[in-house]
């Protein structure tokens, strides 16, 4: 019995990735056009693009659209802290991660509706955050909170709420609890593209519900990171058997 001959572009991959792990090509730079690749190697573009996408769904190579492929970096992972609902305050602070936002209002959708207890249409303020490594994304949070308790100063640059956006935190009034949902699951289109992965490349998603002490929920939040970019750490508190203590 024999053993299944390498296709073409897995043969590629492999070189372009022994390449990569041995330094010949470094973290940052350019791979050559796929016009290029697919020329040296003597196959169509269609394989060569192939080759590429096994070495992007690695996370060794990254497209960005309009500038061609690049050798990604070394990824430091990040650490989400559950049960206070933000990333560990010093993975986050790290001066290589920078933040951008986005903030806008939008009308309370069905999802939205139902999770914030909002009337449809309810005027909402959403917060799209993105946190960037050397210029590559790292985490994704799109944060939504009624229009009347949205803070201000989001997007000052020297503001408590802009620190607060750098650890994906609770944005609005100090909350009394928070819930979150985890879950491992394949991107969104969106998600993909803002993130700059592909669309097999699985990612953490967590959503945070804040309420505050009457039961108010004050914020939504959606939050999602590439998988090998996170560590989610969650603490389980000792719960006594009550069959025990009514012994």
């Amino acid at each position: 019995m024999t053993g299944s001959v390498p296709s073409r572009h897995h043969e590629i991959a492999d070189d372009l990735r022994h390449q990569i792990t041995t330094g010949r090509i470094k973290p940052g730079e350019r791979l050559p056009s796929e016009a290029g690749l697919a020329a040296r190697y003597r196959v169509s573009t269609v394989t060569l693009r192939r080759a590429l996408a096994v070495l992007q769904g690695e996370g060794l190579v990254e497209k960005i659209h309009g500038k061609g492929n690049y050798v990604r970096h070394p990824r430091r992972k990040i650490m989400y802290v559950g049960g206070w609902g933000t990333l560990d305050p010093w993975t986050a602070a790290e001066p290589t991660l920078r933040i951008t936002i986005r903030s806008t209002t939008v009308p309370a959708s069905v999802c939205l509706t139902t999770l914030l207890k909002v009337p449809t249409g309810s005027p909402l303020a959403e917060y799209t955050c993105l946190s960037l490594e050397q210029g590559s994304p790292h985490g994704l949070a799109r944060i939504y909170i009624p229009r009347d308790l949205a803070p201000a100063g989001v997007l000052d640059v020297d503001s408590v709420c802009r620190e607060a956006v750098t650890r994906f935190a609770v944005l609005g009034p100090s909350p009394a609890t928070v819930r979150e949902s985890v879950c491992a699951r394949s991107p969104t289109s969106a998600e993909a593209s803002a993130l700059r992965i592909g669309s097999t490349t699985a990612v953490l998603a967590i959503t945070r519900i804040a309420t505050d002490s009457t039961g108010r929920v004050i914020e939504a939040a959606f939050l999602t990171f590439p998988g090998d970019r996170v560590d989610a750490v969650f603490t389980a508190h000792h719960v006594l058997d009550e069959r025990q203590t009514q012994a």
